[in-house]
Order: structure tokens, then sequence, then C-alpha cells
């Protein structure tokens, strides 16, 4: 049997008894693999093939860690699907040891520079826009035709102005604002706007009925609506102020406000900015299993060169963290760092529970349809891109950035609730990772988009920004490509280069985690 007749499988550590199959159209039964085994069925791109025989009840072993059990003999050469593994039970929180001794850091990583423009507070945003908030979902419309009569007439004026934005949210009303819970999409709603590539101009819009006051959003310490602060505050406009007649009167009292802040914007220049302002959101979805050995190892290698370089990095997606937070914990650089990280999984735990719910809802079927089995597979390549870097601090949904290096925030594995989240931490760059293709794209900070597998890169060549599934092909390494990545952050932080989202204005709407009750 001569070389070219065989077909290359990818196995992530030598203890693997399944690889992955990377042959774009998949392998036909009878077609033999690089270590002489013969398939005994069709295989499509991306699922495992046994590589020995595995029996019932063994484990399933994928990133060197065990992703299930058989539930019947497995030959080598057999197509291993979900069909045929039994998921095990998720990592016990309880026997998870804390770290005993600090984490050594990173060799600083010196010189590297982005434009940014610089914030009266100290931050750095990659965009500069005027955002426009409200207190309640029933302004949307008005928020979203102010903001297209405002870009049309209005923002060709401003140069130095990326965009205007409608931060347009489903809360405010008809909710329960002082139970414990609604203190998360509270608090994401007041630190969204402050997010860096705002440049602390966000106006809102209130209604005047509304339960969540428009000038608690005002307040940056994550408490419930404070009905005690006057409402007389220049950025703020209320649709019901007895001082308007008609739309178009509402309109132009929201659109002279907006100018007044566009004029401020208009000021802020590019400047150079050290990589330790970056503020990254890593998040991955639509993910296949490529996910885990080609795009999410990249960019936990940027991640990695981002917090050398002194900036932070945003790593989320509890029930994509969950089955591999045993992994996890003895990178936190303390005990407390670490119990902390624990106790985001309990609270999310009982959420799920309390919803009748399990962490086995994920993966999608998309998911399975590009080759993940279960959760613990999907979580233990979800969590390479955290990279290899200590975790300094863990967020809770909807809180702010407290400190530089890699964090873990909070958030569902949703990919526009932790993109919201994102935001509200303090994210001035977004890197998406995913292997079956989604739109996703959010217009107050550049998102550059990672395909997992060339086929997909190729097919949606003007919507994926950089194709990571050249790791699969052997064209470059994690380390080739996670620089490459690096280097492209620099420069779409700096302006240089348009991501495709921006380039095709594909942009999701904000989407809360509001786990409190509908009244």
């Amino acid at each position: 049997m001569s070389e070219s007749d065989t077909h290359i499988v990818i196995k992530t550590t030598e203890t693997d008894n399944v690889g992955i199959i990377v042959h774009s159209g998949g392998l036909k039964k009878g077609d033999r693999i690089k270590n002489g085994i013969q398939l005994r069925e069709n295989i499509p791109m991306g699922h495992k093939v046994a590589l020995q025989n595995i029996g019932e009840g063994e484990k399933i072993i994928r990133y060197g860690q065990p992703i299930g059990f058989a539930n019947q003999l497995i030959s080598a050469g057999e197509w291993v699907n979900s069909s045929k593994i039994t998921t095990p039970e998720p990592p016990d929180l309880k026997s998870i040891p804390l770290p005993e001794t600090s984490v050594p850091e990173l060799n600083p990583l010196e010189g590297y520079t982005f434009l940014g423009f610089r914030n009266q507070d100290g931050s750095v945003g990659t965009k500069n826009v005027l955002g426009i908030t409200t207190s309640v979902q029933c302004v949307a419309g008005f928020t979203q035709f102010v903001v297209k009569k405002i870009k049309q007439e209005i923002l060709p004026k401003y140069p130095n102005v990326d965009d205007v934005v409608a931060l347009n949210h489903s809360h405010g009303c008809g909710v329960a604002i002082n139970v414990p819970a609604a203190v998360i999409p509270i608090r994401t709603i007041q630190n969204i706007s402050t997010n860096p590539n705002f440049g602390g101009e966000v106006l809102i819009i209130g209604l005047g009925c509304e339960k969540l006051r428009p000038e608690s959003l005002l307040l940056a310490n994550g408490t419930t609506a404070d009905t005690s602060v006057t409402p007389e505050i220049s950025n703020i406009m209320m649709m019901q102020d007895d001082a308007f007649s008609g739309f178009s009167a509402m309109a132009e009292g929201i659109i002279q406000m907006a100018e007044t802040r566009l004029k401020k914007l208009n000021r802020h220049k590019r400047e150079i900015c050290p990589a330790s302002e970056l503020v990254v959101g890593m998040q991955c979805g639509g993910s296949d299993a490529f996910s885990g050995i080609t795009s999410n190892p990249a960019a936990g290698f940027a991640a990695d060169l981002i917090v050398r370089a002194g900036g932070s990095v945003l790593f989320s997606e509890v029930t994509e963290v969950r089955d591999a937070v045993h992994l996890l914990v003895p990178r936190a650089i303390n005990a407390e760092v670490g119990n902390a990280l624990i106790n985001e999984m309990k609270w999310y735990d009982d959420y799920l529970m309390l919803g009748q719910a399990d962490r086995t809802a994920n993966p999608a079927p998309g998911n399975k349809t590009g080759g993940l089995s279960n959760i613990v597979e999907k979580a233990l390549g979800s969590v390479a891109k955290s990279g290899t870097s200590p975790i300094v601090d863990v967020l809770g949904p909807g809180e702010k950035i407290r400190r530089k290096g890699l964090i873990f925030a909070a958030t569902p594995a949703s990919d526009f609730i932790c993109g919201t989240l994102q935001l509200a931490a303090g994210m001035n760059m977004h890197v998406f990772m995913t292997g079956r293709g989604t739109p996703y794209g959010l217009p107050m900070v550049p998102v550059i988009k990672v395909g997992s597998n060339s086929k997909l890169s190729a097919r949606w060549f003007d919507i994926i920004d950089l194709d990571a599934g050249q790791i699969a092909t052997g064209e470059k390494t994690i380390e080739e490509m996670g620089w490459e990545l690096f280097k492209m952050i620099l420069e779409v932080a700096s302006g240089k280069k348009t991501v495709a989202c921006d380039k095709l204005g594909l942009h999701n709407d904000l989407v809360l985690f509001n786990p409190g009750p509908v009244t």
C-alpha cells in the first residue's frame, strides 16, 4: 500500500483512540487511513473514526480526555458518533482542588501597538461610535427611526465618527425590577454604555412610565434602579415629556442632542496606543469538530500573545466550560479566583436545574452534523481559545472588567447573549470562531470571523476573515496562524483593515441575559 493510497486523520494527543476525518468530502467504506486501518463505513468530514477496538463501557478518548463511554463494541475503522457514546457526568465541583500557589506569568511581549481612540477616562476604543441606548423596549422603534435619520442626514458631516448605533434591548418594563436576578440585565445595560468604543457620549431614550428609570442607567455600580435621581440630565430624552408636541418634535429633540455629541466625538483622533489597551472577547459559534483543533487553538495562541503584551482577553460560555473546568481551575492565579470560577459553574448548574434543563441541551443539531458528539467533546475544544495564560479574574454576567490579563466572563453559550455580555465587560475587539458558518456581527466592535475548516472558509469567502482550516491540512501551524490572527487584531483595531461583517453591514441586535421573572 503506497502513501498516496492513505488518508490523513487528526489525533490531538498520543492517547486518543479516535481520529478526525480531514478530507473535505469525507471518506468511504474501504478507504484506508495512515495507520493502515480500513474504514468499515462511510464517515463524513470532521467526524470520528475509531483507531482501535473500543469495548463496551470503555472510554472514548479525544484531547487526551474521556468524552464518553462506548455503549457497544466499536471496531477499529468504525464511525464513532453520538449514537454509540454515553455522555459522562460533569466534573464534581466539590472535588476539584483549588490552586495552592500562584501560577507563573508568561514572558512579556513588548513593542506592539495599534491606533486607537484614547478617552478621557483613560480607556481606548477601536471604533468611535455614538451609542443611543434605551431604558425600555417600548422606544425601540423610535430609536431605530432617529438612528437611521442621523446616519443619513448628519453623520456625513463628522468624518471621525465611525457610526451611530441603537443599543436596543428587550427589558425595562413588564419585569420584576427589584428581584435578585434583575441585577444582571440592569448592570449589563449600564456597563454597555461605558464601553470604550462609545467615548463616554452615550445618549439615553426613555418613554417615561417604565419601571427601569432612564437616569438609573447612568449608574455603574450594578444596583437596581434608583428612582430618587433627578431625570433632568442632558443626555436623557423622555418621549412622554410634555415639552414635545408630535412625533417630529421628539425626533428633532434627540437629533439635536445627538449632534452635540457627534461634535465632541469628531474631535477624537486615532493615536498610537500600546497593545496592553486591547480587551479582546473570544467566542465561538456554529462550532464543529475542527474548532477545537484549528480556530480555537489559534485564537488561544493569539490570546497568550495579547496577555503577554499586557492586554486583556475574555473567554466565556459557561456550558462550554463546565465539562472542562477541572482543567481550568489549576490555571487560576490563586484559590480565590479558582473558587470564583467554580461558583459560576455552580450558579449555572442551579439555574439550569430551576428551568428543568441541563447541559446536554448543548450541542446544537448543527454542531453534531459538524462532528461534535456531545457537550464534553464540545467543551474540551471550546476552552482551547483561552490559550495557556493564568486566569486572573472571574466576572459574573454583565460585570465590567477589573484587571488586565486572561479573564473568564460568565455568559450563556448563546452567541448573541455572550456577545452582549462581553460588550458590557468592556471588550473593544471581538474574535469569533465558526465551523458551520454564521453571519454573526456587532456594529459596536469589530468582529474578526475565523473559519475552522477551509471548506467553509472557501464557500463563505466574503464573510470569513481568516481561514484556520489551513492548520488541519498541514499548510500552517497553530503558532503561525496564532501570530497571523494577533497581527490582524492589531490591524483591525487600528482601522487599517475592515472586517467582513462591517463591509457587509451584518450586525446583530443585542440580547440581554435576564434570568429574573417577567410580571
